[in-house]
């Protein structure tokens, strides 16, 4: 009799960890896949992009934000954008650029909105005078820890490059030459005096979620 009931509750169990174990497989499955899917698109995009942006196909407008002079007050009124009217779209979203950073096989349109959908989808803009415009401009990505967005910001180094092709189908190397964790509520470094030189800055997470990492990068030896 207790061998029995002994057997049953083992038979219970290992039906409890082999239905664990299938969901766990399908879950990772299943995020794999999104992944997948996530980087294959935006891969595609960004390659799609800089063709036709190099044929003369975008729209070649690329009005730029006026900043004001508290960040905060952009952040609040919508989280700002560029001003930009493209008619690249992106899954629905309007498209300044794309951005390639080959440290980290990173390679995303940048999206013209800050909003929770429009992040869910690429990076996005969030402050500043324009994609390749001299000036600071800020653009933030999530960190899933999955490596998709800015999930691998962490791995990079100072001198790593990144390349940014606006609507004008002009691409532009920056080189990264700070990085520094603060608060989420620090903006100080938005507007920051580039000496009339284009930078942008890379805004995520840390893993913890706890501060910001930040990339600051910019244009070396840039002629107006």
């Amino acid at each position: 009799m207790f061998e029995s009931k002994y057997s049953k509750v083992l038979t219970v169990i290992l039906v409890i960890v082999i239905i664990a174990v299938l969901g766990l497989l399908g879950f990772l499955a299943y995020n794999y896949y999104q992944n997948y899917v996530i980087s294959r698109d935006t891969s595609a995009f960004v390659d799609d992009f800089q063709g036709e942006v190099a044929d003369g196909e975008a729209n070649d407008t690329n009005t730029t934000n006026s900043t004001d002079e508290n960040p905060l007050n952009q952040l609040q009124d919508s989280n700002t954008s560029s001003g930009s009217t493209t008619q690249k779209t992106y899954k629905g979203f309007g498209v300044l650029g794309t951005m390639e950073i080959p440290a980290t096989n990173f390679k995303y349109p940048v999206l013209e909105k800050v909003t929770k959908k429009s992040i869910e989808t690429a990076v996005a803009f969030l402050y500043g005078v324009g994609l390749n415009e001299p000036g600071n401009s800020v653009i933030i990505g999530h960190n899933y820890r999955n490596n998709l967005f800015f999930s691998n910001n962490k791995r990079l180094n100072i001198g790593d490059v990144i390349y940014i092709t606006d609507n004008d189908g002009e691409t532009l190397t920056y080189t990264i030459y700070n990085k520094f964790e603060t608060t989420p509520e620090d903006t100080s470094f938005y507007q920051r005096d580039t000496g009339g030189v284009p930078e942008v800055t890379l805004s995520t997470c840390t893993d913890d979620s706890s501060a910001r990492l930040i990339i600051c990068a910019r244009v070396e030896n840039y002629n107006a």
